[in-house]
């Protein structure tokens, strides 16, 4: 093995543990924003609603993560730094769009989503995370 391999493992280490990390504080942001428990009712509950959601954000903060290590162009330093900053306004802004999804559509959007019935709005939100994580990448893209 190279010493190059190996400083690439250990880059690969860092950036999934950092990934790993800024999911579970996505997870914990929507968490929040709704009623509950989520992790009971995703899974006890088996709500698709709340799975959706939760699913939408995690691609959006992969999709950021992604590009701020891509971008990075192999500077382990750097792609550290812009994945876990990009990745924290990112989740921060997803939080802020489902408040103001919130705000524009009549009932409140927790107690929705958290209902046994399935919510059209659901997709609604679902896109407007993915896009969200999908504009913010693009920003930090070289």
């Amino acid at each position: 093995m190279t010493r190059q391999y190996l400083i690439d493992l250990a880059g690969g280490l860092l950036y999934g543990a950092e990934g790993i990390v800024l999911m579970v504080i996505g997870y914990f942001v929507i968490d929040l924003l709704t009623p509950g428990h989520l992790g009971r009712i995703i899974v006890q509950e088996r709500n698709r609603d709340a799975a959706l959601i939760v699913a939408a954000a995690l691609v959006g903060i992969g999709a950021i993560v992604t590009v701020a290590i891509y971008s990075a162009e192999g500077r382990l330093g750097q792609g550290l730094l812009q994945a876990g900053g990009y990745g924290l306004v990112g989740i921060f802004l997803m939080g802020v769009a489902f408040r103001v999804m919130d705000l524009i559509t009549p009932g409140r959007l927790g107690h929705i989503l958290m209902s046994n019935e399935d919510q059209p709005v659901t997709y609604m939100i679902g896109a407007s995370l993915v896009s969200l994580g999908a504009i913010l990448a693009a920003a930090i893209s070289p």
